[in-house]
């Protein structure tokens, strides 16, 4: 996802969002560790999810 789309969520559905991106990210750890992972780039595009949504949940804390 680009950054430019975590904007425009309100802060439940971030929150939400990266709920169910660390879950993705925990399956796609357990398919590479059993060798089933067709695609190992999709581990570091979801952590790089993960530190957008982050970042977008820091900033507006910071803004508050």
């Amino acid at each position: 996802m680009k950054g430019n789309e975590f904007h425009s969520m309100t802060d439940v559905e971030l929150n939400q969002k990266l709920q169910d991106l660390k879950s993705e990210l925990f399956n796609l750890r357990f398919r590479h560790a059993s060798g089933q992972l067709e695609n190992p780039l999709s581990i570091r595009t979801c952590k790089r999810d993960i530190a957008k949504v982050n970042t977008e949940i820091r900033a507006r804390q910071a803004k508050a």
